[in-house]
């Protein structure tokens, strides 16, 4: 694909995509697989979870910070600032549009409806994407990252400890984790 053909791709895609998602990264995530993995195969899906777990642990909304690693996995520096200011202009605009006539939105019914069912819609994309997320952890048959899932879950659910201790605890495991696969397959290595 030639690469202003590319560029228009990703500004196109991001500003629908900003536009018409409401629930933020985690509702993004799944059409970016649509629009990037699925119909345009740019992204492989392991490289899209590997952004996606980038652009959770990175400053600033999880939205922008995965078009931005889209835009930049696709084309560098130039296609990151394309796809963050796809993703930007639209909330941009929206809430030019909506400060303007704030009084006439707060006070209308169908407003209130429309976010009412935005809300219903928002959990279930998330809900998919977390069985898809699921599915694609446990397709690599590690017992530790399919164990991580239900541990980080009742950690957080059963005994309310702070996402935050999960995040730092589950980088240390993982770390742990990796360097002693490493480390084994080299010994492996070695000794075969």
């Amino acid at each position: 694909m030639r690469s202003k053909n590319i560029y228009w791709l990703l500004f196109s895609k991001m500003f629908f995509i900003s536009t018409f998602t409401f629930g933020g990264g985690y509702v993004v995530l799944p059409m970016i697989r649509r629009y990037f993995v699925e119909e345009n195969p740019l992204i492989e899906s392991e490289e899209l979870l590997d952004m996606a777990a980038i652009a959770q642990s990175s400053p600033g909304a999880i939205a922008v910070n995965i078009s931005v690693l889209t835009g930049y996995h696709l084309r560098g520096i130039r296609g990151g600032i394309v796809a963050g200011i796809a993703t930007t202009l639209p909330s941009l605009l929206i809430l030019s549009v909506i400060s303007v006539f704030y009084i006439a939105f707060r006070e209308s019914a169908l407003i209130s409806a429309i976010l009412k069912g935005m809300e219903a819609a928002v959990a279930a994309t998330i809900v998919d994407f977390i069985f898809t997320m699921t599915a694609a952890i446990t397709k690599e048959k590690s017992w530790y990252f399919t164990l991580l899932i239900p541990v980080a879950f009742i950690a957080s659910f059963a005994f309310h400890v702070p996402v935050i201790w999960i995040l730092i605890i589950s980088i240390i495991c993982s770390a742990l984790y990796t360097l002693w696969v490493v480390k084994g397959k080299t010994y492996h290595e070695r000794t075969s």
